[in-house]
């Protein structure tokens, strides 16, 4: 009787331990097997117990019944298990080609721009995800209903019908508040990555009221984790539990599957578990059959290591001169390229180098195809701090670097802020050659200082990567001058040419002499911008 009761405590412990702990059981993960040695270290104190006694001189001693051979045997065989067989079957001295090979076929190229989407500077993307929380909680803390009873969850950025946006749940703001409220949070925030003042709550779709219901911050079975864990996902690798929502608006939580490729390491993404935030709905996928409106299969961790074990090992394990050697500049960060595909981007840098990469890397987000573009330039904090030096008197702060293709030439663009994280001014820096920078209190007046200090460069950027110039020869039209941030633009059209240019004093002395009916030269580059603006201006009435 004795130990059916004890079996009944341990069979107890076992589901509160598996109830807070949520371990895998499957090859490879070693919380089961941690799990399985507390409860025979339970077993063994219930049916074996101790007692303090008198030693030599007096001296108390820890007494402990005989605790059988099996219990043993078990814990030696677990222990084992969580120890020594990682040890063996993980070791990258004898599985070194596999770790190195995890990352897939990395393809080469040798011109970064040819992959980054040329765009206009209105889709230019100016909100970091520091910036997206900072909103964020701003236009939670105006709603003083909800400022009390929630907070925000973590943005993640995405395409909602081919807009950029910053997205992110509203969740519970504890125990009490979850009760309160156990149909769910109401609703999300949406922050627009290219324009800051694009901030909204999200609480109805269709005129009907959305709940996060089943979220990381909710309790009992309502929490994601243990949820899918006891519907069938016990035995089953779940990570990077990110929040999306499809292009019609549906909340819902995006996670990878992943396995273990490498005995007890080698992580691998090979599917999806997508559950409807509201309903609890789960359906799952495989990579190639996840729904299209997923930006994000394979997680920014397992890429990173990836390729630098790919780099690492391009020699293979015994390597103590780092001969080859490559690693990762900065974290993954996520761009989309001229596809509008996802892709995790960073620089490549040789082992022991400092502010220069010998090319950059994307990988597709979904398919984890590596495409290597062996391009030199500056790693992303070189980019920052050139365009902090310009700036270096007022102390702002750069956010990471996002790449762009700017006139064919590939350009980090990035904001300047000050200690309170706002955007006070945005920069962009050639990758190829980060002392080619242009600073500016807005975005289209950062482009022209960067096109003008790119004009002057001469022959720092090789001349196959530059854009060829457009020359006309018109009369203006119209023009007008625009005084912003104590800087005067000169807006103009000229005859027979349907597009409006803008230029400065810093192109040309002769704009504020100009009128209307003046003869003049322009050049300017090849990109789609709605208001071109120009390289070069020449009045050919002055000076007659």
């Amino acid at each position: 009787m004795k130990k059916l009761k004890n079996l009944v405590l341990v069979l107890i412990a076992a589901f509160v331990l598996v109830y807070i702990q949520l371990p895998t059981v499957n090859y490879g993960f070693t919380g089961f097997a941690v799990l399985l040695m507390i409860l025979i270290g339970i077993w063994i104190l219930l049916n074996n117990p101790f007692s303090i006694i008198q030693g030599q001189n007096n001296v108390p001693k820890l007494k402990i019944g005989n605790p059988g051979t099996i219990s043993f045997i078990l814990l030696a065989v677990l222990f084992v298990y969580i120890t020594v067989v990682p040890a063996l079957t993980s070791w990258a001295l004898l599985r070194t080609n596999e770790y190195r090979g995890l990352i897939g076929k990395v393809e080469t190229e040798s011109n970064l721009s040819s992959h980054m989407l040329p765009i206009s500077i209105e889709k230019i993307r100016v909100v970091d995800q520091s910036l997206a929380q900072l909103l964020g909680d701003k236009v939670l803390g105006s709603q003083s209903a909800l400022g009390s009873q929630v907070t925000l969850g973590t943005f993640n950025i995405q395409k909602v019908n081919n807009d950029l946006y910053w997205v992110a749940p509203l969740l519970h703001s504890g125990f009490f508040k979850w009760q309160k409220n156990m149909q769910g949070t109401n609703g999300y925030v949406m922050v627009n990555a290219c324009n800051e003042r694009d901030v909204k709550l999200v609480q109805e779709i269709g005129g009907k009221k959305i709940y996060i219901k089943y979220q990381s911050e909710a309790y009992f079975f309502d929490n994601l984790e243990r949820y899918l864990y006891f519907h069938g996902y016990w035995n089953v690798g779940l990570t990077d539990y990110s929040f999306e929502i499809d292009d019609a608006g549906t909340p819902y939580w995006v996670v990878t599957k992943y396995k273990k490729t490498i005995g007890f390491a080698g992580d691998e993404a090979h599917g999806t578990v997508i559950v409807n935030a509201q309903t609890g709905e789960i359906k799952e996928y495989s990579v190639d059959n996840t729904p299209k409106w997923v930006d994000r299969i394979q997680p920014g961790e397992f890429i990173e290591t990836q390729l630098n074990d790919w780099g690492n090992y391009v020699k293979g394990y015994w390597n103590f001169s780092n001969e080859g050697k490559l690693k990762i500049t900065e974290e993954v960060s996520m761009v989309y390229g001229e596809d509008n595909n996802a892709y995790w981007y960073t620089g490549l840098t040789s082992v022991g180098a400092d502010e220069s990469t010998v090319g950059f890397v994307l990988v597709n987000t979904r398919t984890k195809k590596a495409v290597w573009y062996k391009q030199s330039g500056a790693t992303e904090s070189a980019a920052q701090n050139s365009a902090k030096g310009k700036v270096q008197e007022k102390g702002f702060s750069a956010s990471m670097p996002i790449p762009y293709n700017i006139n064919n030439i590939p350009t980090y663009v990035m904001t300047l802020k000050d200690n309170g994280g706002l955007v006070k001014m945005y920069a962009m820096v050639a990758i190829e050659d980060y002392t080619i920078v242009g600073v500016g209190n807005s975005l289209r007046e950062a482009l022209m200082a960067y096109k003008n200090a790119f004009n002057q460069s001469g022959n720092k950027i090789s001349t196959k990567s530059k854009t060829e110039k457009n020359l006309i020869k018109s009369v203006i039209t119209r023009i007008n001058g625009d005084v912003k941030n104590g800087n005067t633009y000169y807006y103009f059209t000229l005859r027979n040419f349907p597009k409006i240019f803008i230029g400065s004093t810093q192109i040309s002395n002769d704009f504020p002499l100009t009128n209307l009916g003046d003869s003049v030269y322009i050049t300017f580059d090849n990109d789609n911008q709605d208001v071109i603006d120009i390289s070069s201006f020449k009045n050919k009435n002055i000076g007659k």
